[in-house]
């Protein structure tokens, strides 16, 4: 029979192919017989009773955030802390060169100590148009019964009289001026204080204790009233605002606790239903539930966070935590299977105690290893204690 180059060339092709398939297989047997028996735990998927939750995502804030602005205009000359600094309550975070509020401030003290100085001269006035008006009244009474006796005109006695108003009137407008000089010392103390209020608007500190997210502005800069300077959250006091669907907005509670899981935590946060913002977001139709958080230092505006409200109860196949492997974002069990361990891919659901709920991957009694023994292998034979 003829063959041409080609079809010889196939037919090797195939047969090597062929070989090297079941030399592959032979090695791959080997290699499992070679593998040493690993001793392990079973135990068994089952069904069990457990809580039924509901879980919506959200960014973790703080409860109380300031923008500290200048308010008053002046060069920057001292911004204090970098952002990431930890800051306590009255701290001097910022200083603004104002030489204008320092020269009012003295302006306003000199023209104080102006109208200050005045008080003992118009005092002297006041007591000399006393002393004149308390003459004055002793001659009249005099003079009046003098008048009564005849014993002088009607003329003298009214000159008497004109000395005596003149007296009277000369004391009241001393008693005016000292009254107008009060008062002028009055509006010199509001100045002053004024002044004084604009100068302590050059030094700016921190309103409580926490840390600065933000500087938004640089030494030197011209700062101008309303200006931001920097951005500070307060320490220990931060919510989880999670989106939640419309359809649940009836099982919402104030007060309602809630396990809060953070990308930047292994363990849950225990917290508690704060406010409930019952308007609903148009484009995504959910409403947003703020959840009171603590965690230390560790918290963080901007964080993400997965909430898990309890809503109830339900039947779901579970298995314990310590038959779980975790391979990066893959999650898998080994099931034992004819005395070899048989790795798994499985979807788990929330955690419950020692067990972890298992969406999927697994069937109800299937014989599990748990705990998982480090040299365990997928396809490697097992010896169950």
């Amino acid at each position: 029979m003829f063959f041409s180059k080609r079809m010889m060339s196939g037919v090797l092709a195939a047969s090597a192919a062929w070989m090297t398939g079941c030399g592959g297989e032979h090695t791959a047997a080997k290699k499992a017989e070679e593998l040493p028996v690993v001793t392990v735990n079973v135990t068994e998927a089952a069904e069990a009773t457990v809580a039924e939750e509901y879980i919506a995502t959200g960014t973790v804030k703080a409860r109380t955030t300031t923008v500290l602005s200048a308010r008053v205009m002046g060069y920057l000359r001292e911004l204090k802390p970098q952002a990431g600094e930890m800051v306590k309550a009255g701290d001097v975070v910022a200083v603004l060169d104002a030489k204008e509020i320092e020269t009012g401030v003295r302006q306003a003290e000199a023209a104080r100590n102006e109208a200050r100085s005045a008080l003992p001269e118009v005092d002297n006035a006041i007591a000399a148009a006393k002393a004149q008006l308390d003459l004055a009244n002793s001659t009249f009474q005099r003079m009046k019964s003098l008048l009564d006796q005849k014993s002088i005109t009607s003329q003298e006695f009214d000159e008497v009289a004109a000395r005596q108003r003149m007296a009277q009137a000369n004391h009241e407008m001393a008693r005016a001026r000292r009254q107008q000089l009060e008062q002028k010392i009055h509006q010199a103390d509001e100045a002053v204080a004024q002044a004084t209020i604009q100068r302590g608007y050059t030094t700016v500190t921190a309103p409580f204790a926490g840390i600065v997210v933000e500087r938004k502005a640089e030494p030197g800069m011209l700062a101008a009233p309303g200006m931001p300077l920097l951005v500070i959250e307060q320490a220990g006091s931060y919510r989880l605002e999670a989106g939640v669907e419309e359809s649940r907005l009836g099982r919402m509670r104030i007060g309602m606790p809630v396990k809060v899981e953070l990308e930047s935590s292994d363990q849950p946060l225990n917290g508690r239903v704060e406010e409930i913002v019952p308007a609903l977001d148009a484009a995504s139709r959910t409403f947003t539930v703020k959840i009171g958080i603590t965690g230390g230092g560790t918290l963080r505006s901007g964080m993400f966070g997965r909430a898990r409200f309890a809503i109830g109860e339900k039947t779901a196949l579970v298995a314990p935590w310590t038959a779980l492997v975790e391979q990066g974002q893959v999650q898998k069990v080994f099931v034992v299977d004819g005395g070899v361990a048989r790795g798994r891919m499985v979807t788990t659901g929330a955690r419950q105690g020692s067990t972890v709920e298992i969406l999927s991957g697994l069937g109800k009694g299937e014989k599990l290893v748990a705990p998982v023994p480090a040299k365990l292998t997928d396809g490697g034979k097992v010896e169950v204690r």
